[in-house]
């Protein structure tokens, strides 16, 4: 039986606080089963890579850390799926047309933008605005957000700290609920009232990665 220990301890890397190794489960095979699916032209096809991943997670040890090693598989699985919808199976490092859109809040005073930067979607869960993401995650994780934003777009483990950043403090605690309380956690107010589509999409994903990884999808799938 694997020693419990944090991603960052002597006794291994990346293993979570239930004492599951995480690259057991997000293996080579796994990932790059993803990565296989974008398009040679899409930018992420060169900018994602387990490795990145797997650095990242190092800040994140519970991620994957509850309970049974089947609450490790269903979280792995949430996340890339929800990730696989986001940016098209690991395609996409930016929001399209994101450069267009005003993803800044000017009354969020503790939060101030930076009138030269542009807050829209980077990395593997898309995040967005000044205060949801930049500034917050930012500060955590140890870079620049509002000034830098681009960092997420730049750097690859950077960009996944801050998906998995955003998942731990949004996501990670409705788990229990099933896979449509993830949704509804990172989309709800466009996919779960109107968008359908959309919700059925990231289910298919989950499912097909639940059954990569041996495990059942479990109930309440949909938002």
């Amino acid at each position: 039986m694997a020693q419990e220990c944090g991603c960052d301890s002597a006794c291994g890397p990346c293993y979570t606080t239930n004492g599951v190794s995480v690259p057991d489960i997000v293996t080579d095979e796994f990932f790059n089963g993803i990565l296989d699916q974008a398009d040679p032209n899409c930018a992420g096809k060169y900018f994602y890579s387990r490795e990145a991943f797997l650095e990242a997670l190092n800040s994140y040890s519970e991620f994957g850390g509850d309970n049974l090693v089947d609450d490790s598989r269903h979280e792995i699985a949430a996340f890339f799926a929800n990730v696989a919808h986001e940016i098209g199976q690991l395609c996409y490092i930016e929001e399209i047309n994101g450069a267009s859109q005003d993803y800044c809040d000017w009354s969020n005073s503790q939060y101030p933008c930076n009138p030269n930067e542009k807050y829209y979607g980077r990395g593997p869960l898309q995040p967005s605005w000044n205060y949801n993401i930049y500034r917050a995650a930012g500060n955590d994780i140890g870079f620049d957000g509002i000034n830098q934003p681009d960092t997420v777009a730049t750097d690859p483990v950077i960009s996944f700290k801050t998906a998995l950043w955003f998942w731990m403090n949004n996501v990670h605690s409705v788990l229990g609920q099933g896979f449509g309380a993830t949704i509804n956690a990172i989309n709800g107010d466009i996919e779960c009232s109107e968008n359908f589509d959309s919700v059925q999409h990231r289910v298919d994903y989950y499912t097909a990665y639940c059954n990569q990884l041996g495990v059942d999808p479990g109930d309440n799938l949909t938002c």
